[in-house]
């Protein structure tokens, strides 16, 4: 497979403010609701780093895609299975947790008025670990580019 011509300084920008972010939500995993409500800014907090976590995933799955002549995603949930259909990405991972980070991109844009401390607090508890997959099968992606003679 041909190496991507990729704005590496981009991609490494985005993966350490996904790491950023992933760390800062690490503090509420442990916390009941009772205790991530009773702080009004656990969910802010929770909320934003969540939501530019999703963005920075979405923002390289894109600037890869960019990079492929002819494959423009028309939504944030084409972006997880592009990836997928040009072996970026692992096919279960695309489509089972990628996709769904996708698709939880937009509650969190379009359905926000909607969203309770519940439930992002069970995506805190069980869905972190899908953030730092993606990291290293984007990793993976720019070890390759460099071992590419060139």
């Amino acid at each position: 497979m041909k190496p991507l011509d990729l704005n590496r300084s981009l991609v490494e920008d985005r993966l350490r403010f996904i790491e950023r972010s992933i760390e800062s939500l690490r503090r509420f995993r442990d916390l009941s609701l009772d205790e991530f409500n009773a702080d009004p800014d656990f969910f802010r907090i929770a909320y934003y780093d969540l939501y530019t976590a999703l963005e920075a995933c979405l923002d390289i799955g894109a600037h890869i895609l960019s990079r492929k002549p002819g494959l423009a995603p028309k939504t944030y949930r084409d972006i997880p299975l592009l990836l997928a259909e040009q072996k970026i990405l692992p096919r279960r991972f695309a489509e089972e947790k990628f996709a769904a980070m996708a698709g939880y991109r937009n509650r969190l844009s379009h359905f926000y008025h909607r969203l309770s401390a519940a439930e992002i607090l069970e995506i805190l508890k069980t869905g972190l670990d899908d953030f730092e997959e993606f990291g290293r099968h984007i990793r993976k992606i720019l070890l390759s580019a460099d071992k590419t003679p060139g």
